[in-house]
């Protein structure tokens, strides 16, 4: 799989499979085994599309080391404050049973931006701790 290099240096997958509403655990991880076989490595969730626990269940299973995966989720906009938003990293890390993520996205601009921005406190090219 092709990569691009993002400005921090890290190497992200070109293709990747979004799960947004792939909320059937049959489903989920039928796809995400016939991604991985095709030779995808980039996944990508977020807590509202309520399947991180599929997601990080079919990962754990596959016959894929870790760190040559790709994981990015999402922070939801309900989330506001520097310390919900580190709350809500940790929950996503435990729901996709990871030590860390590769990408960690604000969903899009919403109240509380600022906040959610300031709790990373670390550079993103790996997302293994907040603040």
């Amino acid at each position: 799989m092709e990569t691009i290099t993002l400005n921090n240096g890290v190497k992200i997958p070109q293709l990747g499979l979004g799960v947004f509403k792939v909320a059937d655990d049959d489903s989920l991880k039928n796809s995400i085994n016939d991604a991985l076989a095709a030779g995808y490595r980039h996944f990508d969730t977020a807590k509202i599309y309520h399947n991180e626990d599929g997601v990080g269940q079919a990962l754990a299973a596959a016959d894929v080391a870790r760190e040559d995966l790709f994981v990015t989720s999402k922070l939801w906009d309900n989330v506001k404050t520097y310390d919900d938003t580190k709350r809500a990293f940790e929950a996503s890390l435990k729901r996709l049973q990871m030590d860390y993520l590769d990408m960690y996205l604000i969903h899009w601009p919403s109240e509380g931006y600022t906040e959610k921005w300031r709790a990373s406190g670390v550079p993103w090219k790996t997302c293994t701790k907040m603040g």
